[in-house]
C-alpha cells in the first residue's frame, strides 16, 4: 500500500500553498493526499459552551476550504482529511511517521527574500522521522518550472534543477534517495553540493588544490552507486572551498527544490536542527526537504 502525501493545515496562506504542492507531489508519485488539522482541544467531544465550540468550528472550515480548493483544482487526486485533537506537532509528528512525506507551510521573512519557520514547523522538523517540505506562500506551479522563452512563468516548461546538499564525511543516503527520486520523478537535472574548508591557510596565492581534488573524488564515489540507479538523471557536481551553508543557498537561488539532511541526535534538551538545517530554513526561498537520517 502506498504511503501518502501528508500535508499539515492552519488555514494560512503558506498552509494552502503546501497543500497545492503536496497535490501536484502526490500525482508526481501516485500517492494518495492526507490532510491534517491540528488543534490542542481541552475535549474531543462537541460541546454546548459557545467559547469552546468556536474553535471546532473553525477547525472544520479549515480542512473543508482546503479539501474544496485541492479538489478544484487536482481533481485527479485521491484525498482524505482528518481532525487531530492533539497538540499541533505531535499531530504533525505522528501523521508525518505514516506518511511518505509531511508538507508544512512556511511564513516569509518581510522584506528580506527568504522565510521563516513558525514554532510548529521548526518543532516538527526537528522531531520527524521522516522527510519534511517546507513550502512558502507565493509558491506555485509555475515556480517549479524554469520560465518560458519570453521569461514569463509557465507551468509547461521543464522543472528547475533539485539540489543536494551533501556531506560526504557522514552516511547520507537517505538524503540522496529522496534526491534522485525528486529529480527523477520531475525529470530535472540534480545539483550535488559539497563544502569543505581549510584548516591551515596555504599561503598568499596559494590554492590548496590537493584538498579540492580529495573533495571532488569524495563527492564522486559517494555519487557512484546513485548515478547507476538512476541512470536517467543529469547530474552536476559542485565542490567548492566555502561554508556549507552559504554554498547551499547559492546553488538553490533558482532551483525549484532543495534537499538538505537532519542527523537524528538527540540533544540535552529534546531535539533540534543543525547549523545548515537552520540556514536554509530561514533564508532559501524555493521549497526545502529536510530529510532526517542516522
Amino acid at each position: 500500500m502506498l504511503r501518502p502525501v501528508v500535508v499539515g493545515l492552519d488555514g494560512s496562506r503558506e498552509s494552502l500553498a503546501a497543500a497545492d504542492w503536496a497535490a501536484r507531489e502526490a500525482l508526481r508519485r501516485g500517492a494518495p493526499l492526507r490532510m491534517v488539522h491540528a488543534w490542542d482541544a481541552a475535549s474531543p467531544e462537541p460541546s454546548t459552551l459557545p467559547e469552546l465550540e468556536a474553535p471546532r468550528f473553525w477547525a472544520r472550515r479549515i480542512l473543508r476550504e482546503a479539501l474544496d480548493r485541492v479538489n478544484e483544482r487536482y481533481p485527479q487526486v485521491y484525498l482524505s482529511a482528518e481532525q487531530i485533537s492533539r497538540p499541533p506537532s505531535d499531530a504533525l509528528v505522528a501523521a508525518g511517521a505514516e506518511g511518505e512525506l509531511l508538507v508544512l507551510g512556511s511564513r516569509a521573512f518581510s522584506g528580506f527574500g527568504g522565510f521563516l519557520a513558525g514554532s510548529v514547523a521548526l518543532a516538527t522538523v526537528a522531531r520527524a522521522t521522516r522527510p519534511v517540505v517546507l513550502v512558502r506562500a507565493d509558491e506555485t506551479s509555475a515556480s517549479e518550472r524554469v520560465p518560458g522563452t519570453d521569461g514569463a512563468p509557465s507551468d509547461r516548461t521543464p522543472y528547475r534543477d533539485v539540489v543536494v546538499g551533501i556531506d560526504t564525511a557522514r552516511p547520507c543516503e537517505e538524503v540522496l534517495a529522496f534526491a534522485f527520486e525528486s529529480a527523477a520523478l520531475r525529470s530535472a537535472p540534480l545539483r550535488a553540493v559539497h563544502a569543505w574548508q581549510q584548516s591551515i591557510s596555504p599561503g598568499p596565492g596559494a590554492k590548496n588544490t590537493s584538498a579540492q581534488d580529495d573533495a571532488e573524488r569524495d563527492l564522486a564515489r559517494v555519487l557512484g552507486p546513485w548515478r547507476e540507479k538512476y541512470p536517467t538523471v543529469e547530474v552536476h557536481e559542485r565542490v567548492a572551498n566555502d561554508h556549507a551553508a552559504h554554498l547551499i543557498q547559492g546553488a538553490a537561488a533558482d532551483a525549484g527544490l532543495l534537499v538538505v539532511g537532519r542527523r537524528n541526535r538527540p540533544a540535552k534538551v529534546g531535539t533540534h536542527t543543525g547549523r545548515v538545517d537552520h540556514a536554509v530554513m530561514h533564508h532559501v526561498r524555493c521549497p526545502v526537504a529536510i530529510v532526517p537520517h542516522e
